[in-house]
C-alpha cells in the first residue's frame, strides 16, 4: 500500500500508531497540495526525521523554501517536532503519520479550490511514483543480485464491473498490509526499505 492512497477507505484501524493513515478533508488537502510540499512530507516518511536545511540538500530546493513549507505542514498537522533531535539551533522535524487517505468526493467538492488542489493531489502523486521508478532504474546496478531479482514491474489488462475492481483493489492492499508483520528486525542482512506502488483504472479499447 502507498503512504498516499487515492481511495475512500481509511485502514487506520488496521494499523500500528506509528503507520496511521489520516483522512484528508477539505482543508487539509488545500494544506497540501504543493508539490514541495507533498515531497518534503515523502522524504520525511521515507528517510526518517530531518531539518529544514537537510531536506534542501537532499531535494534540491532552498532552506528557506523548505522551511516555509515545512511550517505550512505543521499548521495543518502533518509534520511535528521530533522528540529526541534539535540538540543545535536548528528545528527537527518528522511525518505525524504513516499516509493519507484520498476521498473520491473532493473532485466534486463545490468549491473550485478544492477541485483544484485534489487534482493537483493526484497528479503529484503519479509524479512521485513515476520519479521513484526512474530513480530505481537509474541506480539499479548499484543493488545486490538478490535484490535486482526481487524488484518488479508489472502490469495486467482485465475486464471487471466496478465491484469486482474494488474487491481486486481491497485483496491487494490487504495482502501488502500483511507484511508489515513479517517485517525483519532492524539489522537483518539485506533488510532493506522498499516502495509497492499499485495503479488500477478503467480504459477505453480503441
Amino acid at each position: 500500500m502507498t503512504e498516499s492512497e487515492p481511495h475512500s477507505r481509511p485502514e487506520a484501524e488496521s494499523r500500528p500508531p506509528q503507520h496511521a493513515v489520516r483522512q484528508l478533508d477539505a482543508r487539509s488537502l488545500r494544506g497540501l497540495a504543493h508539490p514541495l510540499r507533498m515531497q518534503l512530507l515523502t522524504a520525511l516518511r521515507h528517510g526518517g526525521p530531518a531539518t529544514a536545511s537537510r531536506l534542501a540538500e537532499k531535494l534540491g530546493e532552498s532552506s528557506g523554501a523548505t522551511s516555509y513549507h515545512l511550517r505550512q505542514l505543521a499548521a495543518h498537522g502533518f509534520v511535528e517536532d521530533a522528540p529526541g533531535h534539535g540538540k543545535g539551533r536548528e528545528r527537527w522535524w518528522q511525518a505525524a503519520d504513516g499516509g493519507v487517505s484520498f476521498d473520491e468526493q473532493l473532485l466534486k467538492d463545490p468549491d473550485p479550490a478544492v477541485r483544484g488542489a485534489a487534482d493537483l493531489f493526484l497528479h503529484e502523486i503519479a509524479n512521485q511514483h513515476t520519479r521513484e521508478l526512474a530513480t530505481w532504474i537509474a541506480g539499479k546496478n548499484t543493488w545486490s543480485e538478490p535484490w535486482t531479482s526481487a524488484s518488479d514491474m508489472s502490469d495486467w489488462t482485465l475486464h471487471l464491473t466496478p465491484d469486482l475492481a474494488l474487491d481486486l483493489i481491497e485483496k491487494m492492499h490487504a495482502l501488502v498490509e500483511s507484511y508489515r508483520a513479517l517485517a525483519p528486525a532492524e539489522g537483518t542482512p539485506e533488510r532493506e526499505q522498499v516502495r509497492v506502488h499499485t495503479h488500477l483504472f478503467p480504459t477505453h479499447t480503441a
